[in-house]
């Protein structure tokens, strides 16, 4: 396992909530799964929705409300470092569902994270199983991608979507972690870890340690640490095009490319972001025609086209419309 990995799960085992109450920004989701903690019983279970808004950690949360601080004697977590195929459902999962359990305990717990990776054949052989041990066992499978599960699974589980988490949830959370780990930061650089991890909270936690270790959390450290470049800098580049100054803006182009490592992919999406900004002044008219020219041009990326010749070619049209609105 790599050391990234490694990092990533101590983390979050560290400041994962340990139970139901602790978990912001879910609420509906939340007291559902308190009624069931109340009546000792549930479905089976489908979390869906977006990485990093609490799935596993909402598992791990109600097992630990139903089972006590020794629940993970009685759940089964498979996730995706897992050998997830037919064979592992038939062997594993059945061998752990079959088992007795206590009398002081309802039914066992197989959780299977990033279940929406399975294969085919696997989840086949997993809704028989579903159906033959619904009496000792219950199944919590957690997907990003809903629909690759298929039909016969969703139909046997009560299904729960996760919403992205809200910024003041994140920021809050970033800003109560830097004091208990007495991490100096400015404020603007929580909002802008936020931006960057768009309500993925293992990412923002992530970046903000990742930032933590060139000293203080700027701004700055932020957008060095995740590799892009400032949105300064290629707010800057967009006005030397749309003022008609293509050299410049080239050269500039050609500065972000070398200094920062970036792929015309990195470029364009920051380039994308920066159109709807507030610090960007032109008129709407404007944003939109370049809206337009970047989808054309990250389309033509992606499908293996020159990330500098692009690029240009995307510069040489924002000075042919700065004739046009002299901006």
């Amino acid at each position: 396992m790599s050391s990234e990995v490694i990092t990533e799960l101590l983390w979050a085992e560290k400041y994962r909530p340990r139970t139901l109450d602790e978990i912001v920004n879910q609420v509906e989701v939340v007291n559902r799964l308190k009624k069931f903690v109340e009546e000792k019983n549930m479905p089976h279970m489908l979390f869906s929705g977006p990485p990093g808004t609490g799935k596993t950690t909402a598992a791990h949360c109600l097992a630990h409300d139903l089972f006590g601080e020794n629940y993970r004697q009685y759940m089964l977590e498979l996730n995706a470092s897992d050998e997830r195929g037919i064979d592992v459902i038939r062997s594993k999962v059945k061998e752990f569902s079959r088992t007795r359990v206590p009398s002081n305990i309802p039914f066992k717990i197989v959780l299977l994270d990033e279940a929406d990776n399975m294969t085919a054949d696997a989840q086949q052989a997993l809704r028989r199983l579903m159906e033959l041990f619904t009496a000792s066992t219950r199944f919590i499978l957690i997907a990003n991608y809903p629909s690759k599960i298929i039909e016969p699974i969703q139909s046997r589980c009560a299904v729960f979507r996760f919403t992205p988490l809200k910024k003041e949830d994140v920021v809050n959370r970033l800003a109560w972690i830097a004091e208990k780990e007495k991490v100096k930061y400015v404020d603007e650089a929580l909002d802008v870890i936020y931006e960057l991890s768009e309500g993925d909270m293992r990412k923002a936690i992530n970046i903000l340690q990742a930032s933590s270790a060139l000293g203080e959390v700027t701004v700055d450290t932020v957008y060095k640490v995740v590799g892009l470049a400032h949105p300064r800098e290629v707010r800057q580049m967009l006005q030397q095009a749309l003022s008609g100054n293509f050299s410049e803006a080239r050269e500039k182009l050609r500065e972000l490319m070398i200094n920062y490592g970036l792929s015309g992919l990195d470029i364009i999406k920051q380039i994308h972001r920066e159109i709807f900004s507030t610090d960007l002044k032109i008129p709407d008219e404007l944003k939109i025609m370049i809206a337009d020219l970047a989808g054309e041009i990250q389309y033509r990326l992606v499908e293996g086209a020159d990330d500098e010749i692009q690029l240009n070619a995307f510069l040489a049209r924002l000075a042919f419309m700065s004739k046009k609105f002299k901006t």
